[in-house]
């Protein structure tokens, strides 16, 4: 889909995107593709520097981004707490190359977003330590899914534990790790799971906390042709979420297969005016609620490549963005962004 960039001066900080490298026998290892996780894979095998930069360049104004965790580049030795910590050494990388300039002035991963167990009660401070020294001053915080749901077709191959990790006791004493050390949460979870993660932003008010893809609604799987009937106990999580001031929203992920929308593989691939449409509504709620000063758009790419291309995906945004006023254009597409991820640009 080409089609010709919308507001193309208008600075963006990219605060959700993933690098990784899965070889040719990781991809055919998995399932049948039945699952648009599978698909999205198989589509996009390597998506590293040279790839992201590609996306950055593609004519919208990117200034910066911040990686997101997806489990690329664990350390294959030592203890399994502290694999995780490969993940930062390599992103690290990434970002050193992309500051040295030498590839322009966009500023690729200015902010890394790990991953820890908090599983392990008190003893993940000691993983949290590693992963601030081995990010350069680049470490902001941490990502640990809790996305679940009895329906393992939901999540197909991403399917990999049980419900309440969120309101485990354990857990919450490894999550207590995190504001001491200035440390932020970033959360993923599916939409009938949300009431979880208010308990949890109530419990420790002094952490900050995003959720990432606006609670990913579903509409596959046993949840197909519900979507429209869940929206209204999704917007009443959502409102209380709202209400606390330590969370933050993520407008994006609704390119991904959850939400079960017609765009998602679409031959021919849709619009940025039928993706805006599709998604007004959960966009429009998250910004009346937040507010735009705790609203941010994030690509999630490549994972979002199942429905549209990346210039095409911020092309939506700013059809999504047409009634907001130039501040909140400003919050919504670099200043929360950066806020909220500590960003130096």
């Amino acid at each position: 889909m080409n089609e010709a960039i919308l507001e193309p001066d208008l600075p963006i900080v990219d605060p959700h995107h993933h690098l990784w490298d899965r070889p040719p026998a990781l991809a055919a290892a998995l399932p049948p593709p039945k699952h648009g996780f599978e698909h999205v894979i198989r589509r996009v095998p390597r998506y590293l520097l040279d790839e992201l930069l590609a996306d950055m360049k593609s004519g919208h104004n990117i200034i910066a981004t911040v990686y997101m965790e997806c489990g690329s580049m664990y350390r294959s030795r030592g203890p399994a707490a502290m694999r995780p910590v490969g993940e930062t050494e390599f992103v690290n990388g990434v970002a050193a190359m992309s500051a040295s300039g030498l590839y322009g002035e966009v500023l690729a991963c200015a902010g890394i977003v790990g991953h820890a167990d908090c599983n392990l009660g008190g003893a993940v401070a000691e993983v949290l330590q590693a992963h601030i020294a081995a990010g350069g001053g680049r470490f902001r915080g941490i990502r640990q899914s809790a996305s679940s749901d009895p329906d393992k077709d939901v999540l197909g191959p991403l399917a990999r534990q049980g419900g309440g990790l969120y309101l485990s006791p354990k857990f919450r004493e490894g999550f207590a790790q995190l504001s001491p050390l200035g440390l932020s949460f970033d959360a993923w979870m599916l939409e009938p799971q949300l009431s979880d993660l208010l308990d949890l932003a109530k419990a420790f008010p002094e952490t900050q906390i995003v959720l990432d893809h606006v609670g990913t609604p579903l509409g596959i799987a046993s949840y197909a042709g519900r979507r429209e009937e869940r929206f209204p106990i999704w917007r009443e999580n959502i409102l209380a979420l709202a209400a606390l001031p330590n969370v933050a929203m993520k407008l994006g992920g609704l390119a991904m297969v959850f939400p079960g929308f017609a765009s998602f593989m679409s031959d021919p691939p849709a619009s940025s005016e039928a993706l805006a449409a599709e998604w007004k509504p959960y966009i429009e709620t998250c910004i009346e609620a937040f507010g735009a000063e705790r609203c941010m758009f994030e690509s999630n790419f490549p994972v979002d490549i199942g429905s549209c291309d990346y210039d095409v995906l911020w092309n939506a945004f700013k059809v999504l963005a047409r009634g907001c006023s130039a501040d909140e254009k400003t919050a919504l597409f670099s200043g929360t962004a950066a806020r909220i991820y500590r960003l130096e640009l």
